[in-house]
């Protein structure tokens, strides 16, 4: 996938391609019918599919936001993107100028001269151009000038609602992990970089692996079944092991620091500073202090129990860890 950071001057190969446009946080099963009508349109016309992105998401620059919501940081979401076969990657940077650009001018300027843009696929609550005032329709009025041709794609969803990034946050932060994977089409994911901690996991006989989760959305407080990758130097890969987790403040050690802390079933190894995947798949308990370590330690391993029936029935979704390349930037 290659991926450009500026909407202004992509080289000739860059351009022509069919783009679907969104912020798509979670890369959700709704974003993925946008971006699968783009493949296949592209295909048929033969030309690359694209996808135009935005970062930081515009919600972080217009301050509409009251903490961390965000289902997806951005490493996650290129390789989501590129997972689903993406040629080109427009990965914009939104900033006030650009919120401030009106709809026209995004179509002429950033879509029609910038792009080339030869076919525009959007989903059906698409926005753009200062104050939102633009949409499908206006898109349409100026196709026929700039050269381009569109599709919209309608509600997608189930039978429990409409597949959404605001609903996937609710579920989320509910602590239903499951629900989350309904309407993702995968597991919510998180990753990090293993951080040393205070080493009292092991003292009880479970060590773990600590990542912090400061800026980003999470389920609520408690105990999860996880699948853990560690991803591989040498080709790309992940290598995926169950795991239990807390995640939480550690009330019965009186902290406040929140973190997410992994114990990985049959593994042994030292993961200090290495980057590491959390792929939740059940929410085992919630959070609670303990009289002492004693209840402590028999607790975590009636939880270990759980967490390793759990994911007896599932496998971590394998979505490449480097599937993307920077080898053409603009």
């Amino acid at each position: 996938m290659r991926i450009y950071r500026h909407w202004q001057n992509v080289p000739a190969d860059g351009r022509g391609a069919v783009v679907a446009i969104g912020n798509f946080d979670g890369v959700h099963l709704g974003h993925q019918a946008v971006i699968s009508e783009a493949r296949k349109i592209a295909d048929k016309i033969k030309a690359p599919l694209a996808v135009l992105t935005f970062e930081p998401h515009p919600r972080e620059v217009l301050g509409k936001t009251n903490g961390p919501f965000r289902l997806t940081p951005f490493r996650i979401k290129m390789r989501e993107i590129a997972a689903l076969g993406v040629d080109v990657l427009y990965l914009t940077r939104f900033d006030r100028d650009l919120a401030a650009m009106l709809a026209e001018d995004f179509i002429h300027h950033l879509l029609v001269k910038g792009l080339g843009a030869r076919y525009v696929v959007v989903g059906y609550d698409f926005a753009f151009g200062t104050g939102r005032s633009g949409n499908f329709q206006l898109l349409q009025d100026h196709a026929e000038a700039g050269g381009y041709s569109l599709s919209q794609i309608s509600v997608a969803g189930s039978d429990s609602g409409i597949y959404s990034a605001s609903e996937a946050r609710g579920r989320l932060s509910a602590g239903d992990v499951t629900g989350t994977a309904q309407i993702l089409g995968r597991p919510w994911e998180i990753e990090g970089r293993v951080q040393t901690g205070e080493q009292r996991g092991r003292q009880l006989g479970f060590s773990t692996a600590n990542l912090t989760l400061a800026g980003t959305l999470h389920p609520k407080h408690g105990v999860y079944a996880l699948w853990a990758g560690i991803p591989r130097k040498n080709d790309g890969g992940t290598d995926w092991l169950p795991a239990v987790a807390n995640l939480g403040r550690r009330p019965t050690f009186t902290e406040d620091k929140l973190l997410l802390e992994v114990h990985l079933l049959d593994y042994s190894g030292n993961l200090y500073d290495k980057r590491l995947r959390a792929q939740f798949i059940a929410h085992v308990r919630d959070e609670r202090r303990f009289d002492g370590l004693d209840s402590l330690k028999a607790q975590i391993a009636e939880d270990t129990a759980t967490a390793r029936k759990i994911l007896a029935d599932t496998v971590p979704e394998t979505a490449p860890v480097a599937a993307t390349t920077n080898n053409s930037v603009a």
